[in-house]
């Protein structure tokens, strides 16, 4: 198998590292497209992959195109892509917010797969949500499922307007929990702690109950009447939390991030 990968910014070279450290595949059967001018550092960096700056007959003996490139920056890149590409490729889209008819149209190409990985995917721990259109088959899409695995899980959804709640989620999600993360540091600094100890206070906090929540089959409600004793400190905070509406107000925040997902498609 060979991969083409257009585009080497943070999802492309985090793609490329993933397939390649799981020897999903050899380094001497993915190809590197890029505009930016990247060090030879860089490149050093990602198993010495060959790299080139324009478009070549190298593509057209790729079994799979990944587009790793900037939404906006799409539709002139396609102009000089579709002639290097023909109809037994499949075509992988990490692109927010451009659907497959889009892509197909562009491309004139029929085997599209949409997804939408988030940030953790450069560690291998990345949440990535995938649809496809009707011309793939079943092998295909164990393919593709398992490439996308080399850097982190996936869904497969049949749907693809989920897609855009998948951005809202798991996309944007990594932001959300980061977003608590700073309040709970702030207090603990506003509390005397110095920046480091706020920090490891926090992040042990939160990877400690991560762990408990994938070791046990509780859920998260449960938890949190676990931590909660009757007339204790955690109360007092989940009961003001609850008067405040902060569930449902985290709820409106991430329906206006689908809405968004929503709109940029549109467009």
């Amino acid at each position: 198998m060979k991969i083409a990968i257009i585009g080497m910014g943070n999802m492309g070279s985090t793609f490329a590292n993933g397939f390649i450290n799981s020897r999903f595949i050899h380094p001497e059967h993915v190809f590197v497209y890029t505009r930016t001018q990247r060090t030879e550092e860089d490149f050093r960096n990602i198993h010495k992959l060959p790299y080139n700056y324009e478009f070549d007959k190298k593509i057209t003996t790729c079994d799979i195109v990944i587009l790793a490139i900037k939404p906006q920056d799409f539709s002139t890149a396609a102009t000089e892509l579709r002639s290097f590409l023909d109809q037994d490729q499949i075509i992988v889209s990490v692109m927010a917010g451009i659907g497959i008819d889009k892509i197909k149209e562009e491309l004139r190409i029929n085997k599209i797969v949409r997804s939408m990985p988030n940030l953790p995917t450069q560690i291998g721990k990345g949440m990535t949500v995938f649809t496809a259109s009707d011309e793939l088959d079943r092998k295909e899409l164990f393919i593709i499922q398992n490439l996308i695995n080399t850097t982190g899980k996936s869904v497969y959804v049949s749907e693809e307007e989920k897609i855009d709640a998948a951005t809202a989620i798991s996309g944007s999600g990594p932001a959300y929990i980061f977003y608590f993360m700073e309040a709970m540091i702030q207090s603990a600094k506003s509390y005397g702690f110095d920046t480091a100890q706020a920090e490891l206070l926090v992040k042990q906090t939160i990877s400690g109950a991560l762990g408990l929540y994938e070791a046990h089959s509780l859920s998260t409600d449960e938890w949190i009447a676990k931590v909660s004793s009757k007339g204790g400190t955690t109360e007092q905070a989940i009961k003001y939390f609850t008067e405040q509406d902060i569930q449902q107000k985290i709820m409106e925040g991430i329906d206006r991030a689908k809405l968004q997902s929503e709109r940029l498609g549109k467009n």
